[in-house]
């Protein structure tokens, strides 16, 4: 099942994805819903970021090549900090380049969305808090990175969260292929099989430290690859059984 969150004329709603219409839905998938109406094409509707977290719990380092890359030890526990909501950004629309920065970089993630309120579960109890799956561009000023020593900053500009374009529910996370593509050009390719700590350790290691809510979102790290994008770019995210995230940068 794949879940949208749309803008139809002057409505914003949920709907469920299904050969090429979009069927608006009563409600949302965090709670109660049903479709309602007839379907609407696709090319009719401006697709918007699937949810509207409360916070975005993103992983660092979590990935062996990316640690390579970096030349940073592997993690004993998952490496965490936040993205702000206010960061999220609708597929298509532009990444707006800071002034302060002279390096912005895109980073190519699986994201997690939660789908009931979650306080210390355990990886075994994860999967039925987890709604599903779509793509997640963690955009960093990685000057700004390495100049604070902290990466809120860094992490935390409007539009430095690009998120979509669906939520996947129907999928497994422990082996997809994640790909960015910039200006056509591949930049990374891994598979979530590599991932150093997986999705229900994740899950299960957050809701420990802070309540996860209906809708919030983790990402759960990038791959070796990063690298800067400049204005006039397009970047794209490409994850098996999802799709594909493009936005352009400006």
């Amino acid at each position: 099942m794949k879940f949208v969150r749309f803008q139809y004329n002057d409505t914003i709603t949920y709907g469920l994805l299904e050969n090429g219409t979009v069927r608006p839905v009563e409600g949302d998938p965090f709670s109660e819903y049903k479709p309602t109406g007839k379907g609407i094409p696709m090319n009719s509707v401006r697709l918007l970021a699937p949810c509207e977290p409360s916070k975005i719990v993103a992983v660092g380092v979590n990935y062996r090549d990316h640690a390579a890359e970096f030349k940073k030890e592997l993690p004993k526990e998952p490496l965490l900090f936040l993205k702000p909501s206010t960061a999220v950004l609708d597929p298509m629309e532009p990444i707006r380049l800071p002034t302060r920065s002279r390096r912005v970089d895109y980073e190519a993630e699986l994201a997690v969305v939660i789908k009931k309120r979650a306080v210390k579960i355990s990886p075994e109890e994860a999967p039925e808090f987890v709604l599903g799956y779509t793509c997640i561009n963690d955009v960093t000023a990685r000057d700004l990175q390495k100049e604070d020593g902290q990466w809120t900053r860094a992490k935390g500009f409007d539009t430095f969260a690009p998120l979509g374009p669906w939520i996947v529910t129907d999928l497994d996370p422990g082996r997809l292929k994640i790909e960015s593509y910039l200006n056509g050009e591949r930049r990374q390719s891994a598979s979530t099989a590599q991932l150093i700590f997986n999705v229900p350790a994740l899950v299960s290691f957050i809701s420990q430290v802070m309540t996860l809510l209906p809708g919030d979102v983790i990402a759960t790290g990038t791959p070796a690859g990063v690298g800067a994008m400049k204005s006039g770019d397009r970047i794209e995210i490409v994850i098996d059984g999802i799709g594909r995230l493009a936005n352009p940068v400006q």
